[in-house]
């Protein structure tokens, strides 16, 4: 018989597919097959001809499962879904019975699923198929990541225990994660306390990490929905600052961070033709991750050619620098199956960060 585990979160951006990876690495360890599953997709693309959850694809690609991805995202909101399913164009029980079949399919496959929600235990609910409810619905226990902290934690999981008892879920674990390094056992000592009549096991996850949570160059890319230039083999690199460059080049220059992502002007010729210059220079390639060259003035055509032989790896986009910084702070990093680093990284922490043989036990 195939065990079930059903990743919720308290939220958006708590890290739900971080520790999802972080379980299918370190159960495929003890199990012989491990399968994936997002039974609802929020974000979707094209992936194998089919239109599939963004998560679901990167599962596929990372875990060489691609044959499988049309049941690992059974049902997709794509734009208008909303509206077409609350004018009554769509069988209302057909999200759960696809998500149920697909579930089936998994499980004859697998002795072990791992099942990913999207976002808080509501979503989904406009399809009459919220975190909640799926979980009850595939007999699969829950595990509730959080961010890090007590008492914003505590808050964020009884808001989100509400409706997954209303749904009568199986909440066994309660999973924080991005903890702050200097606090992480104080803040699991207050949180076991503060459910200890529960029964519910309260874990920590990884405490937060720069490298985790900062984008790479193609992340940046795939956001602003433009190409990537330069040398490709740059595109996973993650970018730690992002800087506007407004001021002078030298003063730029002098003041760039670690693995710095430099939003340009396209008029500054004279500060695109000394970064991309300083491209080859060991201190300065650690120091300048690439560049977003912003602005709706043509680059002209002596800077462009410099730019592209030095191969720094830039995006060309006509918003303004402003538009694009602000865009860029305001943006949190997915993982993708591109982010090598990354996965390597979740991978060689997961079994010092995870207690898997905890989790285990409680399904």
């Amino acid at each position: 018989m195939c065990k079930k585990i059903f990743i919720g979160a308290t939220g958006q951006h708590c890290g739900k597919t971080t520790i999802s990876l972080s379980l299918m690495h370190l159960a495929r360890k003890k199990y012989g097959r491990v399968g994936f599953m997002k039974p609802i997709g929020p974000k979707c693309i094209l992936f194998n001809g089919l239109t599939v959850d963004k998560d679901a694809a990167m599962f596929a690609s990372v875990f060489n499962v691609e044959q499988d991805v049309a049941f690992m995202s059974p049902m997709t909101l794509t734009a208008g879904t909303t509206r077409r399913f609350l004018d009554g164009e769509f069988d209302p029980a057909a999200p759960r019975n696809a998500i149920r079949a697909a579930c089936t399919e998994l499980e004859r496959k697998n002795d072990l699923l791992i099942i990913e929600g999207a976002g808080h235990g509501g979503v989904g609910s406009v399809v009459g198929a919220n975190n909640a409810r799926v979980a009850a619905m595939l007999d699969a226990p829950v595990l509730m990541v959080s961010g890090g902290g007590i008492g914003n934690v505590i808050d964020a999981v009884e808001l989100n225990l509400a409706l997954y008892e209303r749904e009568k879920a199986d909440v066994r674990v309660i999973m924080a994660n991005k903890l702050v390094p200097e606090k992480r056992e104080r803040s699991l000592a207050y949180l076991t306390k503060a459910f200890a009549r529960t029964g519910i096991l309260v874990t920590g996850a990884f405490d937060y990490s720069p490298t985790l949570a900062d984008p790479t160059l193609q992340h940046v890319a795939d956001l602003m929905e433009r190409p990537l230039h330069g040398d490709p083999a740059d595109r996973s690199r993650i970018c730690h600052t992002i800087q506007l460059g407004a001021a002078s080049s030298q003063r730029v220059i002098d003041s760039l961070g670690d693995a710095t992502l430099l939003i340009v002007t396209s008029s500054r010729d004279e500060l695109l033709v000394t970064a991309s210059s300083l491209h080859h220079i060991p201190e300065f390639r650690n120091r300048l991750a690439g560049m977003v060259i912003a602005g709706h003035v043509p680059v002209s055509d002596i800077t462009q050619r410099i730019i592209d032989d030095s191969t720094i790896p830039y995006i060309r986009i006509e918003e303004t620098s402003s538009e694009v910084f602000y865009r860029l702070r305001e943006h949190v990093s997915k993982i993708g199956p591109d982010d090598t680093e990354k996965i390597a990284l979740i991978n060689s922490m997961a079994a010092r960060c995870i207690d898997f043989e905890a989790i285990d036990a409680m399904l």
